[in-house]
């Protein structure tokens, strides 16, 4: 297999970006657009060379694709999945994985019986600045980061440490490499029925601490990440794509003042990170890999969401 024929369930704000780029990749051949809204299917699968037949229900699929993007609400990945997945399809579900760390391991556990590749789309996995600043990254024993941004009402039933934080969670999994042995966490309602903002600290059995936060009532958006470690300071900026490493001058054992510091600027990939993850899902299908990014991951991070969630202090 050099061509994967593709679908994507579900074209809201993420979802159309997933159809714009597999319409255009050379290893895809986009085939359907599933969408409870009609006319919106029928005009994004136009607009990216798929099918315009109009498939109301994701289980149209089976048997007309190798494989989906699920980009439908939270709430319905389980349900979706499932069935394409017995099928024997293979699918890139969006984050996060699942709303119960059960459904997520019946998942995996279908797609290992069926050889299947089961994808999670963590997308910061692929970011650039990431791709560039985790080489740097070596035993961290501090790590901060900060996710805040806007109010969106479309993400008012599910809070931000599900919608927003989830991201940051598989991140420090993917840096710290190690599992988390206590947490606190913090967080208050503000604009909806969920959290709105939420500050948490973890600690991991080799010692490595993390304070993380998200908030969805900042006017601007700030996503950073900070790792402090023995040799260095890592500073990542993932909205403006870029990275800086601070480290003490060769020769240099005590600091006598900031000369004494060299700073690098590694070069960072110009691709958008949703063509790294989509082209990624379709090699891991063409070469029979499995992904960076799989099931376990995904689960993983549902599972550290959930436990921040059952001990929040609000």
């Amino acid at each position: 297999m050099n061509i994967v024929r593709t679908a994507v369930i579900g074209v809201g704000s993420l979802g159309q970006h997933h159809a714009r780029l597999l319409g255009d990749h050379p290893k895809s051949k986009l085939e359907f657009i599933v969408d409870t809204d009609a006319k919106r299917a029928e005009k994004i699968a136009k607009a990216n060379k798929a099918n315009p037949a109009v498939i109301s229900d994701s289980s149209g699929l089976i048997g007309k694709v190798d494989a989906v993007i699920i980009s439908a609400p939270t709430q319905y990945h389980y349900q979706i999945a499932k069935p394409l997945l017995e099928s024997g399809i293979h699918c890139l579900v969006e984050k996060p994985f699942t709303l119960k760390v059960e459904e997520a391991e019946e998942l995996i556990e279908i797609s290992k019986n069926k050889n299947i590749v089961l994808q999670v789309g963590h997308v910061e996995r692929f970011n650039p600045a990431i791709i560039a600043a985790a080489p740097f990254v070596n035993n961290p024993r501090f790590i901060e980061i900060n996710r805040l941004g806007p109010y969106d009402p479309r993400t008012a039933h599910i809070g931000v440490v599900l919608d927003l934080m989830v991201h940051d969670l598989d991140m420090l999994f993917y840096l710290v490499k190690d599992k988390v042995v206590s947490l606190e966490a913090n967080g208050a309602k503000v604009l909806s029925d969920t959290e709105d903002i939420a500050k948490v600290r973890l600690k991991f059995a080799n010692g490595c601490i993390a304070d993380v936060s998200a908030s969805r009532i900042t006017i601007d958006k700030y996503r950073k990440i900070r790792v402090f470690q023995p040799d260095a300071y890592v500073s990542v900026d993932y909205a403006g794509k870029s990275v800086k490493i601070y480290r003490k001058k060769e020769g240099v054992e005590k600091m006598t003042s900031l000369t004494d510091i060299k700073i690098e600027k590694p070069k960072i990939p110009s691709a958008e990170p949703l063509f790294y993850e989509l082209d990624n899902f379709l090699n891991n299908i063409i070469e029979g890999k499995k992904p960076m990014v799989a099931g376990e991951q995904g689960r993983d991070a549902v599972e550290l969401a959930l436990q921040i969630l059952k001990n929040m202090q609000f």
